[in-house]
């Protein structure tokens, strides 16, 4: 890809990459506005190349997801936890849970898997090679996940009523 192709394919997906570097970033968006910038810095200085120019917007978004990753280790707000799903469902959602609050009670690689594939279009081919998983594994949080939000919004249904 050349500059003025690279530079076109930047300002189509603008705002696409912006939201998921806000997601990558715990819906922080001065941390997403930091984030995107370092993005564009690498790209437009060579320090992020894209192998093939078969999937342009999957290279896109794991070079923001590895950026946001290092950026919050840098400011010390990324913690990995190992058994994650027993301690995202121990509670029931209140009422007043919207869809995103909901979704940001998952584990983590449940919610980037469902924020790829709902609000970005993407496949579970195309997130499994952003997250750089083996699509089965991306198949199970999908899965889970899945499940899971539309356990939360079946039991948030019954207290509305």
């Amino acid at each position: 890809m050349n500059r003025n192709q690279l530079d076109t394919f930047l300002r189509k997906h603008h705002q696409e990459a912006f939201l998921w570097a806000r997601q990558c970033c715990g819906f922080d968006g001065e941390l997403a506005k930091d984030v995107i910038q370092q993005v564009y810095l690498k790209v437009l200085e060579g320090k992020a190349r894209m192998k093939t120019e078969a999937h342009p917007k999957t290279w896109l978004f794991s070079v923001i997801r590895f950026t946001a990753i290092d950026e919050l280790r840098r400011k010390g707000k990324w913690q990995e936890v190992e058994i994650e799903e027993d301690m995202a469902w121990e509670t029931e959602p209140e009422e007043s849970d919207s869809h995103e609050s909901l979704i940001r009670r998952l584990p983590k690689m449940q919610q980037e898997v469902l924020l790829m594939v709902f609000y970005h279009d993407m496949t579970l081919e195309e997130a499994a090679q952003v997250l750089q998983l083996h699509i089965g594994t991306v198949r199970t949080h999908y899965d889970r996940g899945k499940k899971k939000l539309k356990e939360w919004i079946e039991t948030r249904k019954t207290f509305e009523v």
